[in-house]
């Protein structure tokens, strides 16, 4: 009944100005509830796929922002695990949908044009071993500035466990892990950003994109190439930490060695070997 009386009050609206209009420029305004309906008209049309291999995948797009969220089947064949992304997912929607509609509402109130925002969250395989499961995600977002911003961020699982940790967390402490790299990072860093800018970084520049990034501003990624310990770490700069953001993020590969080793807690040691 709530319905046939919306739709009736829509149609007398438009008789009585004479058109059937209520875009822009119309002016008119649609009621309240028929645009309540209509959000979540569309919320309901968000595409969800759980697939029988444990993988999810989400895209959602409404007038006000757009969501992305995925993660692949090694993370879904898990339970434990499946249900923290899970919470993950309805977080970040609910986040995104608040902010967008403030934003909307904001921008309404102050004249000037709404850009959509939007949340994307790809969670990708890192390495899947016997006791571990490290994952990194990609995440991008735009909330209406002159460009979007991404970063990468990480999550180990202890299968027997059954608790999740960030890779930083299988170290003594940051510091110990930043020494035992050295500058084997710095040098990596610098042959790349070398490549990007079609030369070498300057010794001694005073430049804050030529220095060297602490691990305070890093994430750290922990890999494998045998499939039965972790023997690789990758360090991530994203956008504005190691250089301006028209080159992008900067990823640096190391071998695990003796040295970073000896970094890694001692109850997590034997998840670990040296790569030669």
């Amino acid at each position: 009944m709530r319905m046939i009386l919306i739709i009736a009050l829509a149609g007398l609206a438009s008789a009585c100005d004479g058109s059937g209009s209520t875009g822009p420029g119309s002016g008119s305004t649609a009621p309240a509830d028929v645009t309540t309906a209509s959000a979540k008209a569309q919320a309901a049309a968000a595409k969800s796929k759980s697939h029988g291999n444990g993988a999810r995948s989400v895209s959602e797009e409404t007038d006000d922002f757009l969501f992305k969220y995925s993660y692949p089947a090694s993370a879904g064949r898990i339970p434990e695990l499946a249900d923290l992304l899970d919470a993950r997912l309805d977080k970040q929607r609910a986040e995104l949908s608040a902010e967008s509609q403030q934003a909307r509402e904001d921008a309404r109130r102050e004249g000037f044009p709404y850009n959509k925002h939007s949340f994307t969250a790809e969670w990708k395989r890192v390495a899947d071993l016997p006791g571990w499961l490290s994952l990194s995600v990609d995440i991008a977002t735009y909330s209406g500035g002159a460009h979007g911003n991404y970063t990468v961020e990480s999550l180990v699982w202890d299968k027997e466990a059954k608790r999740a940790m960030k890779a930083i967390d299988l170290f003594v402490s940051p510091a110990a892990l930043e020494q035992a790299y050295g500058d084997r990072f710095c040098k990596g860093l610098n042959v790349e950003r070398g490549k990007r800018r079609g030369a070498p970084v300057k010794e001694g520049s005073d430049d804050m994109f030529d220095q060297c990034p602490g691990i305070g501003e890093l994430e750290v990624l922990v890999g494998s190439s045998n499939n039965r310990t972790f023997n690789r770490l990758t360090l991530y700069a994203g956008p504005y930490v190691a250089g301006p953001y028209v080159e992008g993020a900067y990823e640096v590969n190391l071998p695990v060695d003796k040295a970073i080793l000896d970094a890694v807690k001692p109850e997590y040691r034997d998840a670990f070997s040296a790569r030669n």
